[in-house]
């Protein structure tokens, strides 16, 4: 306990740091007073005569007594965001005291230190942060990107991606992390990152030109399936829709969604291609023979020969698992490729030319797939070490020394 004559004392003495102490005092008595309003009146007035005192350190020490407060007295606070930087940030950060009317009112105008120091708080309302974004700066954009627990609403997620992911790596990876990222931005950035690849020197120089198409390529349309797979099983319809009406649903795409085993996906395409209900689709793709299926393809857009194809395609890969099965996906492939090539001969006819180059390529890359996977398993059940054979070979004679 500190006596009201030494009190007295601290705040008359002409060092800083008697003076700040003092400050702390005051800021920690106010809080914690339970005695007559009179004192506590009295206390506040103190804080406030505080606020003149010429030395930053003073000031210092009165804002870290009420920093983390609740109870910190409004019109103090509001004086001490207009006090030096290093005191107005750490206000800015900490304190719970402050409303989002007062910090959206005050990051409009303020430097890139302060909005920072906005964008640490320990929780930020949505109102927040989109304030801070419309500053446009890019450490604070970071950093509200990187904190999952600010929710950032879907057109304002959209927006960074187009404007600022499209250019920026960082802010790319930061909002690929976010699991609320829309799926049509997403898809937005896997096409750019897709592009800065395609273009980047140490790409171009390991990978042959045509084999660095093929695998941005599939890696491209792996990417829409699989996105658009998420989005169906959580009943987010949008996405395939949004595709169609761009025109950007074709044959290679469908074909890839059932190798990779993007059921849901397909569904939703084939429902907005035929202006069907998802749920009928859903099961013509899932028990329907190839008669019944037929019907639906051509409102898809398909030619004949593709639809045979693909109604084949989709027969084959019931039975097995190509979602999570490689093995399975080139079993299913490789089962297609071969009934088409003794269909036709060896001679596939114009229309499918372009579906069954697609289907090879792909049964390519699955077989390699595939032959990772066993040799791997078939490492992880080896016992022990295999001991090498012994090679049989003439003694050698020993010439005599010179």
């Amino acid at each position: 306990m500190v006596a009201y004559q030494d009190f007295v004392a601290l705040c008359q003495s002409p060092d800083s740091e008697d003076r700040g102490r003092a400050a702390h005092l005051a800021a920690m008595a106010y809080l914690g007073h339970t005695g007559p309003a009179d004192e506590h009146a009295a206390l506040y007035a103190a804080l406030i005569g505080f606020l003149d005192d010429p030395s930053v350190k003073v000031r210092a020490a009165l804002a870290y007594g009420l920093l983390h407060a609740t109870e910190a007295p409004r019109p103090i606070l509001m004086a001490l965001l207009q006090d030096s930087e290093i005191i107005s940030r750490a206000i800015v950060q900490y304190s719970p005291s402050l409303l989002d009317a007062d910090l959206v009112a005050l990051v409009r105008s303020a430097e890139p230190s302060l909005l920072l120091a906005a964008a640490m708080r320990e929780r930020i309302s949505p109102r927040l942060a989109e304030a801070l974004l419309a500053r446009n700066e890019r450490p604070v954009t970071l950093k509200l990107l990187q904190r999952t627990d600010v929710t950032l609403s879907p057109q304002c997620l959209a927006a960074i991606a187009h404007d600022l992911g499209s250019a920026d790596a960082g802010i790319r990876g930061a909002l690929f992390a976010r699991t609320d990222l829309p799926a049509a931005a997403r898809l937005h950035l896997v096409e750019v990152v897709t592009q800065a690849l395609r273009g980047a020197r140490i790409v171009k120089g390991a990978i042959a030109p045509h084999r660095l198409d093929r695998l941005l390529r599939d890696g491209a349309d792996t990417a829409l399936t699989a996105i658009g797979e998420q989005e169906a099983a959580q009943g987010r319809a949008p996405y395939a829709a949004g595709l169609v009406a761009e025109e950007r649903i074709s044959a290679r795409v469908m074909l890839h969604a059932i190798v990779n085993g993007h059921v849901l996906f397909l569904a939703e395409c084939r429902a907005e291609l035929a202006e069907s209900p998802r749920e009928k689709v859903f099961t013509l793709l899932e028990n329907a023979s190839r008669p019944a299926l037929n019907p639906l393809l051509p409102r898809c857009g398909l030619a004949p020969a593709v639809r045979n194809m693909t109604s084949r395609l989709i027969s084959h890969a019931r039975p097995a698992d190509p979602a999570d099965d490689v093995a399975a996906r080139h079993f299913v492939v490789t089962a297609l490729t071969e009934e088409l090539i003794v269909e036709h001969d060896g001679v596939i006819p114009p229309e499918l030319e372009e579906a069954f180059g697609y289907l090879s390529e792909q049964n390519v890359a699955l077989a390699r797939r595939a032959a990772r996977g066993v040799m791997s398993a078939f490492a992880g059940h080896s016992q022990g070490s295999v001991p090498m054979p012994m090679i049989a070979h003439e003694e050698r004679l020993a010439l005599p020394a010179a």
